[in-house]
């Protein structure tokens, strides 16, 4: 993965327009991954969905939490991304008061598909979503790449740990050190 160009795709999702009057004011808007990667250095992580335990208790809340900290590390943006819908991405945004991270809707997968990362996990009902893995993205180039153990189709488990905002923030900590 180091060295490789994230996969090009267009993403829908729904953004607040103030022209749109009622209680739905969002309007579909198309968003490439060169929109998203290029010019910048970013944290990219992904988790298997979005309302989850271990991801709406751990893992989101603390990239928002450390945010300013990646930011001192020379990181310009964090995205948080998922096999859901922008409907669900956008909900689940608003219901962690998310500020500083960004999330990301991969609502067909096909960046997920195209990043090596599609699994099934229908043995949770879920069908296929993202493993859980995390990189440094720097102009669209993958940088640094934090991957759990155990990838596969329908597993048993849901390691955490490598890609924790923790352990990147250790790694960028010992990049700088050693530069």
């Amino acid at each position: 993965m180091i060295g490789r160009k994230v996969p090009s795709v267009i993403f829908r999702t729904r953004v607040r327009d103030e022209a749109i009057e009622g209680t739905n004011p969002f309007r579909w808007q198309d968003v490439s991954s060169e929109d998203y990667f290029a010019g910048k250095r970013a944290v990219l992580f992904s988790l298997p969905g979005a309302f989850t335990p271990t991801c709406s208790t751990f893992q989101l809340p603390d990239f928002e939490k450390l945010a300013d900290d990646f930011k001192a590390e020379g990181i310009d943006t964090i995205y948080c991304i998922s096999v859901n819908d922008a409907f669900v991405m956008n909900a689940w945004g608003k219901s962690q008061n998310l500020d500083k991270v960004k999330l990301i809707p991969d609502g067909s997968g096909e960046f997920t598909r195209k990043m090596g990362m599609l699994v099934s996990k229908d043995n949770l009902g879920f069908g296929m979503r993202s493993w859980r893995y995390a990189a440094i993205v720097n102009n669209g180039v993958v940088e640094q790449w934090f991957e759990e153990e155990g990838y596969c189709d329908n597993a048993d488990s849901d390691p955490y740990g490598v890609s924790s905002p923790q352990n990147i923030l250790g790694a960028l900590r010992s990049e700088k050190m050693a530069a």
